[in-house]
């Protein structure tokens, strides 16, 4: 990955909106949503919302596929995945103990939901 890709994927995601659209269509993995549904869910009108998707689109973080009449967008976790491989590679430069304590304070949020014993 390319500074220059990182750096534009950060700046999509310094802006309020554009933040709670790329953490809404995380939550909505893998069916993603329509473009009305982010802007009545984010209460930001229609317009507004399309630039927004606009620039995350431009970043590589939210992909967008016709379905009827509507566009539905989805979260590019593998794009989010590699700037945050590349933030964390470049700051830890070989060392990973300088990383290990961020790793460490994901994992239990990332770990997946244990399953259901059936009943017999």
């Amino acid at each position: 990955m390319e500074s220059e890709d990182v750096v534009l994927a950060l700046a999509a995601l310094a802006q309020s909106t554009r933040l709670e659209v790329f953490r809404l269509l995380v939550k909505h993995e893998p069916e993603g949503l329509a473009a009305g549904d982010i802007a009545r869910a984010l209460a930001v009108p229609q317009n507004t919302m399309s630039s927004h998707l606009s620039v995350l689109s431009r970043a590589r973080l939210v992909s967008a596929e016709r379905s009827g009449r509507s566009i539905v967008y989805r979260a590019e976790l593998s794009q989010f995945r590699a700037v945050m491989l590349f933030m964390l590679r470049d700051c830890c430069e070989g060392r990973p103990e300088v990383c290990a304590p961020l790793i460490e304070d994901l994992a239990p949020c990332c770990l997946p939901k244990p399953r259901k014993k059936a009943h017999v």
